[in-house]
């Protein structure tokens, strides 16, 4: 028996009632421990990250440790598309709640919110690989959900509205510094230095965390893949006044259901860059490419081409199509705007409009135009 000292200074009886080391990546029983040992206990009580255990006694509570909060979150889901149920084992609201209440009870920095009357949740996380890790274990467990685009949690200090910011250090060949710096303006970076040596450039940055946003797939491109990024948390600022972090471009957008065809596919390509290929399976509101201008677009991929009995001696051609782009499941985080989803599902990951028939999304599209100019 010990003494369990709470974080708001309470002490409870606490029965060991099994101990733990680790060999490796064996958990081993022990009956005891020295200092320095890392273990694992098993008892009659509950108790957090932070608190203290001492002998019976001896109650000398040690300095609590800090957990970082989180600094961005986005909405999960249960799937709604047209396709859910089709794939996934686990599809209910109840089932993906009790897998968020457990992952909590494992990860100190991942926190969760139901909305009220809804099916989804607000979940909080220190970052997109930290949010991107949990999104794609769940899928492999057999999840079905949707999620939003990230977003960076802002904070009241002091009256003042402030939104989180972080040191960043980019190392590329220094034929891409001039794009890398102009982006990153873009997204509101300061530059703090930067240093040349053997044709490599440092430059590092504070830069708001929804600055980064969706950045990691852009800098890839524009480095070819030659650059290094490294970011962390570093304080709590005003917030920056600019939007940053959305997508430029527009995307191509389903207007029926069904599967896609090579004749409609190769109609289309002219208009940008296609994400499926002809056999996908589709529905109004999923978003199938990327369009060459800033505006979306919606298009048909399921027609098939008329037939008539009109001869051709060409008939016997091949359709040939543009290689579509691979999309993973990051590069889909990342691509997303505010108004758009992401759906998950154990085999694949589909990118959508959050409102899928095309005349109700043109009525809410001209409600926040209006806004906006009023």
């Amino acid at each position: 028996m010990v003494s369990n000292i709470h974080l708001d200074g309470s002490i409870k009886d606490f029965k060991i009632m099994k101990l733990y080391t680790f060999q490796g990546l064996r958990r081993v029983e022990v009956e005891e421990a020295e200092a320095g040992d890392i273990v694992a206990i098993a008892g009659n009580g509950e108790f957090n990250v932070g608190e203290t255990f001492c002998e019976k006694g001896q109650n000398i509570i040690l300095p609590p440790l800090r957990v970082d909060e989180p600094t961005l979150q986005m909405e999960f889901g249960t799937n709604s598309s047209p396709l859910r149920g089709q794939d996934g084992k686990y599809v209910t609201a109840r089932v993906i709640e009790e897998r968020l209440f457990a992952e909590t009870q494992r990860d100190v920095s991942l926190r969760y919110t139901r909305l009220p009357n809804s099916e989804t949740w607000m979940v909080s996380g220190r970052g997109e690989l930290h949010l991107g890790v949990l999104i794609e274990t769940m899928r492999r467990e057999g999840y079905e959900l949707e999620v939003s685009k990230p977003h960076v949690i802002v904070k009241e200090i002091g009256g003042v509205k402030c939104e989180p910011y972080e040191d960043l250090q980019i190392d590329v060949p220094t034929e891409y510094v001039g794009d890398i710096m102009e982006t990153l303006g873009n997204r509101g970076a300061i530059m703090l230095d930067m240093s040349e040596a053997n044709n490599n450039t440092r430059i590092t940055y504070v830069i708001p965390s929804r600055g980064l946003l969706g950045f990691v797939s852009s800098f890839l491109t524009l480095t070819h893949g030659y650059g290094i990024i490294n970011h962390t948390f570093k304080e709590y600022r005003p917030l920056y006044s600019h939007s940053v972090g959305e997508r430029n471009l527009g995307v191509l957008i389903s207007s029926d259901k069904g599967d896609a065809t090579p004749y409609s596919i190769e109609k289309i390509e002219g208009h940008g860059t296609m994400f499926i290929a002809p056999g996908t399976t589709c529905y109004e509101g999923m978003i199938v490419g990327e369009h060459r201008y800033p505006s979306d677009l919606v298009v048909n991929v399921t027609a098939a081409k008329p037939m008539t009995n009109v001869r051709s001696s060409t008939k016997d051609q091949t359709v040939v199509l543009k290689a579509p782009r691979k999309m993973t499941l990051e590069a889909c985080l990342d691509y997303i705007n505010s108004d758009e989803l992401v759906e998950i599902t154990p085999s694949t990951f589909r990118m959508r409009k959050k409102i899928l028939p095309t005349a109700e999304r043109k009525k809410w599209e001209a409600k926040q135009k209006n806004l906006e100019e009023n």
